[in-house]
């Protein structure tokens, strides 16, 4: 009684950080620090950008339950750059492989390194439209194509302490969500007409640049191909982490 429910679906498509950090809070930490770790987060990309930072990921051995709660939500001991973020994303592009980035375009076939299962990824490309269908990513839709992404909000560090009133938007998504050709990720660094919220911010941008790219590359449409999405269980969050 006075507890709410919700699919892992709908955690992840109503950006629900309750329900984050309990999916988070289920996992062994060792395991949520390995899986993090082997999608390139703590770690520079070596893209060959100079300058690049390869972020935060503090070892789960210094998390404690907050700072395990916390990380399930991207907030406390991991910090990203957006390129990492966009790398990341290559495993729900590519079945599953985490694959290397570059500068420069490549013809050839790219070796990657196998993270997560094909089904395993399948179920979380299709929770991922549930994003843009049903939650916080509805102004990254793009007429004709089914897009898969995650929007983010986060506030900014300084002198080690979160600010209020200074913001990121993000959003991440990939298109055509059945057959994934192009990956995009947009920050809005501080945002300051209207919302802060990446769905109001940046997945607009996705939406109105994937308009164009789509016609430019002529990529097949798909949004008439069925949504096989199976149904998952249900977590219901505590009123307190």
């Amino acid at each position: 009684p006075g507890r709410l429910s919700m699919t892992v679906s709908e955690v992840i498509a109503k950006s629900s950080n309750v329900g984050a950090a309990r999916i988070g809070l289920m996992q062994d930490p060792k395991n949520l620090w390995g899986t993090l770790n082997k999608v390139g987060f703590g770690m520079r990309t070596n893209v060959g950008f100079p300058g690049e930072v390869g972020g935060v990921l503090r070892n789960y051995k210094n998390w404690g339950i907050v700072g395990q709660a916390t990380v399930s939500y991207g907030y406390g001991g991991i910090n990203l750059t957006l390129l990492q973020l966009a790398q990341s994303y290559t495993v729900f592009a590519n079945d599953g492989e985490l694959k290397p980035i570059t500068l420069y375009k490549r013809n050839e076939p790219v070796m990657g390194t196998k993270v997560f299962k094909r089904e395993t990824v399948k179920t979380m490309v299709e929770m991922m439209e549930g994003v843009i269908e049903d939650g916080t990513g509805g102004n990254a839709k793009v007429k004709g194509y089914r897009v898969a992404g995650k929007t983010g909000t986060a506030e900014k560090i300084t002198n080690g302490k979160y600010e209020k009133n200074k913001n990121i938007g993000s959003f991440v998504g990939l298109i055509p969500a059945t057959n994934p050709k192009i990956i995009m990720a947009i920050m809005i660094d501080e945002p300051t007409l209207g919302s802060h919220f990446g769905g109001a911010v940046a997945a607009p941008v996705f939406s109105n640049v994937m308009t164009d790219v789509m016609k430019i590359l002529n990529i097949p449409r798909d949004d008439k191909l069925p949504n096989t999405a199976p149904q998952l269980e249900r977590v219901e969050p505590k009123e307190t982490i």
